[in-house]
């Protein structure tokens, strides 16, 4: 249940050892620019794992003592048949109570049904809640799952309020649909105003099947996606396309300044952009585990 980290053999990913575990195989956001429905048959149908809180219990004796374990990097730990199987929550009690680290990443309001246990563990804990756009009308079409910001933006207020350490990831930025200036800038504020520690940002890598979703749910700019993402002006890296590097170095530079205004870190995820990132902090947000 419980696997070293795997991005995929990107050779850009920053992120420092850690293990991560999936409790559901499959996610029900539906977000557009998934690149795990690339990997994983069925993604979009969400399936408890079979006996997956007793294997986790074999698993967790293997692992260094304090070990930092991510939940989760291809799927939600959080989707809505938590509420029924508590897989997540079960695992959390197992996992921080052996003194283990753990690193949450979410869409999901439902964290808020654990925040009993996140406050017992707190110094153990971060959270880190994807948002990509204030727009509803945008994050409906492009996370048509998911919550809504506003929705997001009170779960990370109210995880705040009671001491949780939060992070929070603008990712990803896809041209011409969440990459307008202004509504960026305004999601930073109202990240910074709430005690967000540090935002995480990227780009959108294309595949072939999410590509294809994004032009089909905003036809009115996907010949210029097309174009953008086409072999002639796109970058091949591990498999996905990548924009051109002086574009991805902008819209990371952007967000960097705007993050950096508000008094928060900054870190870019799978970019290459080293020389971006806050130092000494880690692009997953991990870093906050060990700080005061």
């Amino acid at each position: 249940m419980i696997k070293p980290f795997d991005p995929w053999r990107s050779p850009l990913c920053t992120c420092p050892m850690k293990w991560v575990i999936h409790p559901y195989t499959g996610c029900s956001h539906g977000c557009l620019y998934c690149y795990a429905t690339s990997y994983i048959p069925r993604h979009n149908i969400v399936r408890a794992k079979d006996n997956f809180i007793d294997n986790l219990k074999k698993d967790i004796y293997k692992l260094p003592k304090g070990a930092l374990v991510e939940m989760s990097s291809s799927s939600d730990p959080y989707p809505s048949i938590e509420s029924q199987y508590n897989l997540t929550r079960r695992a959390l009690i197992i996992l921080l109570s052996q003194g283990f680290k753990i690193l949450i990443l979410t869409k999901s309001s439902l964290v808020l049904k654990d925040l009993d246990i996140l406050k017992k563990f707190r110094d153990q804990v971060v959270v880190s809640i994807t948002i990509t756009t204030l727009d509803k009308t945008i994050a409906s079409q492009l996370e048509p799952g998911a919550p809504s910001p506003s929705e997001r933006l009170k779960t990370i207020e109210m995880l705040i309020q009671n001491g949780i350490k939060v992070t929070a990831r603008i990712d990803p930025i896809v041209p011409f649909i969440n990459d307008d200036f202004n509504i960026i800038k305004k999601l930073i504020t109202e990240l910074g105003r709430r005690g967000v520690l540090q935002v995480t940002s990227s780009t959108y890598k294309a595949k072939p099947d999410s590509l294809k979703r994004l032009i089909i749910a905003f036809p009115h700019i996907g010949k210029k996606l097309l174009e953008m993402y086409s072999k002639e002006q796109a970058e091949n890296i591990n498999g996905y396309r990548y924009l051109r590097a002086d574009l991805r170095y902008s819209y990371m530079k952007m967000v960097k300044e705007l993050v950096e205004d508000e008094g928060m870190v900054f870190a870019s995820c799978r970019e290459g952009f080293r020389n971006l990132n806050t130092p000494g902090f880690e692009c997953d947000g991990s870093s906050h585990l060990y700080t005061a």
